[in-house]
């Protein structure tokens, strides 16, 4: 493997969140030979980050984390800086406060966990009253069915994602990454070996791009080109959006996130649309097919926008126990959303053990936004080899994990009717006006 300078070729393999982050962090750093492939112009309209929003919880110094802890808090802290204080980032983040709670009692020590973690102030929830004290009057009109949690007015809210990746994208562009997307020219059909390393990746076109670093960042897609010994499971959720009025455009801005860990979150409308996005709670769907060689299950993604009737009645259930005014409004938008769980739902960025050209950066596990500008920094840490020693141990490969592994594991996600929901088994479908824009 040629030693790593500033003029070494790198290659990544998807442009989403990670791959626009980790573009930006390595141009920033001096990096003179960058080029990014991905199947659909930035940002993708089947990108998890091209969305409106997306929580935000910031992070803080601990010094009683365990290892795994320590991993989660770090990352929390990176992004945190960033979101605040990088120049791209900034202007995405909205601090609104957040509201967490559970209505069953299977997930209440979620909340309870979260309140004796949690180092900023907040104020406890047990009635439907004081939920609505939450909100400008007019907002929470429901009644809060089983609800308790609390309220946490400070180090929290939400990031307009696609206006962050897109920010991402663009600056890394200005700073001379060059990025090949489309069907044909952008779209990587394999990962490209020598004897003993991988050496690039080849686009549908027959085009080779070689490289002396190749980065995996491909998400959900990841695991169809590069063997993870099962420690992928791509794994989807489902999102709608509701058309506000101008005059609720205006009473519900800038609200506190609203997240039940049993049944859905919502936050405040966004700015070009005038649209609420809102998500029914549930541990994910797969895809799930037989590997026609190994016989063993696995999970395939694709795109679609509407989403299962199923989960547009946990949604609207969600919405009519909180919001009822607008549960019954004609859905806007709706489509599903892809990432990949790891065993553990810690990322997974390091060095493949037999091919060291190669970096594998993938396992959001529905975290991987929040922490983009954070992953961006560790990625680009482990390909120069200076990768903090609790973070490389947390984000290590780890196919030891995965032995045995059941894909329909909720993996401590609440919600639905408390397992993997399987979309082989969806009978019916929204009817949406389709749409690429998310």
């Amino acid at each position: 493997m040629k030693q790593l300078t500033h003029d070494s070729t790198i290659l990544l393999v998807g442009g989403g969140t990670w791959g626009c982050s980790t573009a930006l962090e390595l141009a920033r750093r001096g990096y003179k030979n960058i080029t990014v492939l991905d199947s659909s112009p930035i940002p993708s309209p089947i990108s998890a980050g091209n969305d409106v929003n997306k929580i935000m919880e910031e992070g803080f110094p601990s010094s009683t984390d365990s290892d795994e802890d320590y991993v989660w808090n770090r990352m929390h802290q990176l992004a945190t800086n960033k979101w605040k204080r990088d120049s791209v980032y900034r202007p995405f983040y909205h601090p609104t406060g957040f509201v967490m709670a559970a209505s069953q009692d299977d997930a209440r020590h979620e909340v309870d966990s979260y309140i004796k973690s949690c180092q900023h102030k907040v104020r406890l929830l047990s009635t439907p009253e004081e939920f609505r004290s939450t909100m400008p009057e007019g907002i929470l009109i429901g009644d809060f069915p089983g609800w308790k949690g609390f309220f946490q007015e400070t180090g929290a809210g939400w990031v307009f994602a696609r206006g962050a990746l897109e920010a991402a994208y663009h600056e890394a562009t200005r700073l001379g990454v060059q990025f090949v997307t489309g069907e044909s020219k952008g779209k990587v059909a394999r990962l490209l070996y020598d004897s003993e390393n991988v050496i690039g990746a080849q686009t549908v076109d027959g085009t080779k791009h070689r490289a002396d670093q190749t980065i995996l960042c491909a998400g959900a897609n990841s695991d169809q080109l590069f063997d993870f010994e099962r420690q992928l499971r791509p794994t989807a959720w489902t999102l709608a959006h509701i058309q506000m009025t101008d005059e609720e455009r205006k009473l519900w801005k800038d609200l506190p996130v609203l997240f039940n860990v049993n049944s859905g979150f919502f936050m405040e409308p966004d700015a070009q649309k005038g649209e609420l996005k809102f998500v029914d709670e549930h541990p994910g769907y797969c895809n799930f097919i037989k590997d026609p060689e190994t016989g063993e299950e696995m999970s395939i993604p694709f795109a679609k926008h509407q989403i299962p009737i199923q989960s547009e009645q946990k949604a609207r259930e969600f919405l009519r126990q909180t919001v009822p005014q607008i549960a019954d409004r004609p859905f806007s938008f709706a489509r599903i959303c892809w990432d990949a769980d790891t065993p553990d739902r810690v990322f997974l960025i390091d060095h493949h053990p037999k091919y060291k050209s190669l970096v594998l950066a993938v396992g959001g596990s529905g975290d991987g936004f929040m922490m983009m500008p954070a992953v961006g920094v560790a990625i680009a840490d482990e390909l120069e080899g200076i990768l903090e020693l609790k973070l490389k141990k947390g984000f290590r490969w780890r196919p030891e994990t995965a032995v045995g592994r059941n894909w329909r594991d909720t993996q401590n996600r609440w919600g639905g009717g408390g397992d993997v929901r399987d979309f082989q088994k969806v009978d019916e479908w929204t009817h949406i006006r389709e749409s690429v824009a998310a």
